[in-house]
């Protein structure tokens, strides 16, 4: 068994700890409340956005929509992986690093596969071995619409010029502070829409519906990155908060058995002084 100086020595070491886990949870339930308030006020806007997409393509006759929709033969993908640029968040990360590894060896395996990475966690593994054709990690530093808009903008000039035949967006879906679900979805080329039943509503289109479709598609484009982002920052504070209450907890227990063992250890060697002082008497008396 330790002795008293060392268990005193472990307590304090492991009080403070459990000091700086519980203040990392506080901090991310607090961030986390903020972040799941925006993603969930945008999901409503970005649906509305897509069905009015779907609908209006749905109605054109031909495929005049866009050449964000051409479909090519793939060989060369671009994944964009998001992540964090913080770790103690969990399998946060790691799960994210899951999903790319899943999509190079598996699904694109043969195939030329690039990578833009938003999260210096994720970009420190994969440019190791892989192409990172741009880091944008500082999004996180001032996380607008218009921040993403311009990454959009590069990803969509990209799929047009012919540099790659398919993107796609790596990301950590929002559900609540305990689950976070690895997605992965086309960015590009937009995904053919089957299906889609149309109003019998005699609308006033102006400008006409292909000149609407072919604006919508870009801010389409843009929302559904930003609302990725959005999902993804949203659950790295819930996977934060998590794994710092479980470490606080864990912290806890392990205090307490420490106290005990301390207890005990203090006891025996009080029990000990007396026995030896006890024994001490009983000797001079002899």
């Amino acid at each position: 068994m330790a002795n008293l100086k060392e268990l005193r020595s472990r307590i304090t070491s492991v009080s403070s700890t459990m000091q700086i886990t519980s203040a990392m949870k506080m901090v991310s339930a607090a961030k986390l409340n903020k972040a799941q308030q925006a993603i969930t006020a945008m999901r409503p806007y970005s649906d509305k956005l897509t069905e009015l997409l779907q609908s209006l393509s749905a109605s054109l006759e031909g495929d005049s929509a866009s050449a964000y929709g051409e479909q090519r033969e793939v060989n060369k993908v671009l994944v964009v992986a998001i992540a964090s640029n913080r770790g103690l968040a969990g399998a946060f990360n790691n799960n994210i690093v899951k999903g790319v590894r899943a999509l190079y060896e598996n699904e694109y395996a043969g195939k030329q596969v690039d990578f833009v990475t938003i999260g210096k966690k994720v970009n420190d593994v994969v440019s190791k071995t892989h192409t990172v054709v741009a880091n944008k990690s500082e999004v996180f530093d001032d996380l607008t619409f218009a921040n993403v808009a311009d990454i959009a903008e590069e990803l969509m000039q990209l799929f047009i010029n012919g540099s790659y035949d398919k993107i796609v967006v790596v990301y950590n879906k929002f559900k609540n502070a305990a689950t976070q679900d690895v997605t992965t979805e086309q960015f590009l080329p937009i995904v053919p829409v089957e299906n889609v039943t149309t109003t019998n509503v005699d609308y006033i289109f102006e400008p006409s519906k292909e000149e609407i479709v072919e604006q919508l598609i870009p801010k389409s484009l843009k929302t559904q990155l930003y609302k990725a982002i959005r999902d993804s920052f949203a659950s790295e504070h819930g996977a934060r908060m998590t794994a710092m209450h479980k470490a606080t907890d864990n912290a806890t227990e392990l205090r307490d058995a420490l106290k005990l063992s301390y207890n005990k250890a203090r006891q025996a060697a009080i029990t000990n002084e007396i026995l030896e002082i006890v024994g001490g008497a009983e000797a001079l008396n002899n």
